[in-house]
């Protein structure tokens, strides 16, 4: 732990912070990016430095991490498993060791959840998962303030998830245990999220469903993703078939309720788990969905840096 800093916290799962964090955070989102829409100069992070650590390729989470640490007025160094040791000729304790000693925070995207646990055990620096096979938890804070931004407290609502039962569907589990909605799930056989692994304490947040159409029924939002995650894509083929009854189109979409959002974490496959006309339709939220994870980031940042403002 660097001096000047208390109670270091990392940013592994959602579950890692209680509800009053989150609400305190979207209320730092909205004013970091009304602020940033002002063009309003807001550089808290000056003679900061985030470590970017991608072992997963990326778009999103990396522009969004660089572009925010930047705005905040800090500095940002990328490293790939291509031109890093990182879990190659050298331990990963090792290399948190080392890096955290040099940074003031750390960002890492990866395959196996256990590596980037290993890397936070060893570091004296904050550590946020930009990724990995098990959880996606920067995501899904985009995704939660894209509807509360849209249309308010989340609370009581329900939240259906078509596909896979894949890192983000357990990340909205866990969503859904701390804040207080309902996740309705439907996935293909053999392809059902593992409560084990989510771990929640309210299994009345969970409702599974066999049929895509059931879960979004009365839904006030519905989500999903690709059909084969990064990492499995051997089993392409085999998913494709699978999967061939979860893509969310219209008539699932008029299920929901009349209000209802679509959103996708992307990148997407038109025709595969979402149909063009939903994806591209007046329910999409995805474009402002992206966008917020600039903005979510750079609150997460801050609190994880500099505590609680004022």
């Amino acid at each position: 732990m660097k001096p000047g800093m208390s109670l270091m916290k990392h940013y592994l799962q959602f579950k890692d912070f209680r509800a009053e964090e989150y609400a305190y955070l979207f209320e730092r989102v909205r004013t970091i990016k009304q602020r940033f829409k002002n063009y309003e100069r807001y550089q808290p992070l000056v003679d900061r430095t985030l470590a970017m650590i991608f072992e997963k390729a990326s778009t999103r989470t990396r522009v969004s991490f660089e572009a925010g640490m930047y705005q905040m007025g800090g500095s940002v160094v990328h490293l790939t498993s291509g031109d890093s040791q990182f879990g190659r000729d050298e331990p990963i304790e090792d290399a948190a060791r080392v890096i955290s000693r040099m940074v003031d925070l750390v960002m890492i995207r990866t395959y196996e959840h256990a590596k980037i646990e290993r890397f936070a055990a060893h570091s004296r620096v904050p550590v946020i998962n930009g990724l990995t096979n098990e959880y996606h938890p920067c995501q899904i804070l985009a995704d939660l303030y894209t509807y509360i931004e849209q249309r308010g407290s989340i609370a009581g609502k329900v939240v259906a998830w078509v596909g896979d039962g894949n890192n983000m569907a357990n990340t909205w589990l866990q969503a859904a245990d701390i804040l207080g909605f309902t996740l309705h799930v439907s996935t293909p056989g053999g392809y059902e999220i593992n409560m084990d692994l989510v771990g929640v304490s309210n299994p009345a947040c969970l409702k599974t469903f066999k049929s895509p159409f059931a879960a979004c029924e009365g839904a006030h939002l519905v989500t999903t993703d690709v059909w084969t995650s990064m990492g499995f894509e051997a089993e392409n083929a085999v998913r494709k078939k699978a999967f061939a009854d979860w893509c969310v189109d219209t008539q699932m979409m008029q299920l929901a309720q009349d209000d209802a959002l679509f959103m996708h974490c992307l990148p997407a496959h038109r025709g595969e788990e979402v149909a063009a006309d939903v994806i591209d339709g007046p329910q999409s939220v995805v474009w402002d969905e992206a966008e917020n994870r600039l903005h979510v980031q750079k609150a997460l940042m801050e609190y994880l840096l500099l505590g609680r403002i004022g």
